[in-house]
């Protein structure tokens, strides 16, 4: 008998599969209350095997944020997360024109409600993310914090509210963007993290720095999401990457 997984699986190999996750080391982007990632070598081939050390905060690279990040009163980690919620259905909202012309842009509920007059309802237990084609701007650590002379960053970001409507009206698993934080920088010093603590509050997890999402469609792709079993992890790096069918 023909196994039917198998068969599944060859026809998704039939698809274009889309890396979401960037390359990082020591000089790749991080968020700037972080030290910088360290790669040091401990045994060469000469040794007889090739073993490298790794340093980093676990909110490095494209990550994973699960809900006990911001919210002790979750107790949920990375391994606590379900199997079946790192499978989804890939929603992309693209923002990325009014960002090229505003960094400071922040997606509102209405910018929802127009995706979903021309691409469909947001399809319950989805992914949603944001693009911006930010990640573009990999690997500046300069470019991403988009300093001003007072030294403010700008960079895009949801809305709380926003936030509000995919999880309550459209009851989604998770979200991700290509930016450091799901704030914009703009509201930060008089807000905080408001938008991420609400995600994060409320039993939600997030992917951070996505990359390549200009190459996925705004529906009908999945989202893959891979991340190590660290005992007790508040967050680690991912690997992300996203099945596109021919048709879409």
């Amino acid at each position: 008998m023909t196994n039917k997984l198998n068969n599944i699986l060859s026809e998704l190999k039939e698809f274009q599969w889309v890396d979401l996750t960037h390359t990082f080391g020591p000089d790749s982007p991080h968020f700037p209350a972080f030290a910088a990632a360290k790669f040091e070598t401990l045994f060469t081939h000469d040794d007889g095997f090739f073993v490298k050390q790794y340093t980093f905060p676990g909110q490095y690279g494209t990550h994973i944020d699960p809900p006990v990040h911001f919210e002790k009163n979750q107790n949920v980690y990375d391994s606590d997360i379900d199997l079946k919620d790192f499978l989804l259905p890939l929603v992309v909202i693209d923002k990325s024109s009014e960002v090229a012309s505003n960094a400071d842009y922040i997606l509102t509920v209405e910018d929802i409600k127009q995706w979903e007059k021309e691409h469909g309802t947001i399809p319950p237990k989805a992914f949603v993310a944001l693009r911006t084609d930010w990640s573009k701007r990999w690997p500046s650590q300069e470019q991403f914090e988009n300093k001003d002379d007072n030294l403010q960053n700008h960079y895009p970001g949801w809305s709380l509210e926003a936030l509000k409507y995919i999880y309550e009206e459209r009851q989604a698993i998770a979200n991700g963007h290509e930016t450091f934080d799901t704030d914009p920088a703009i509201l930060q010093p008089e807000k905080g993290f408001e938008g991420e603590y609400y995600v994060l509050s409320s039993g939600h997890y997030q992917i951070e720095l996505l990359a390549n999402l200009d190459q996925v469609p705004a529906t009908g792709a999945l989202i893959s999401i891979s991340v190590p079993k660290v005992e007790k992890s508040p967050g680690f790096p991912a690997r992300v990457f996203a099945i596109v069918p021919e048709e879409v």
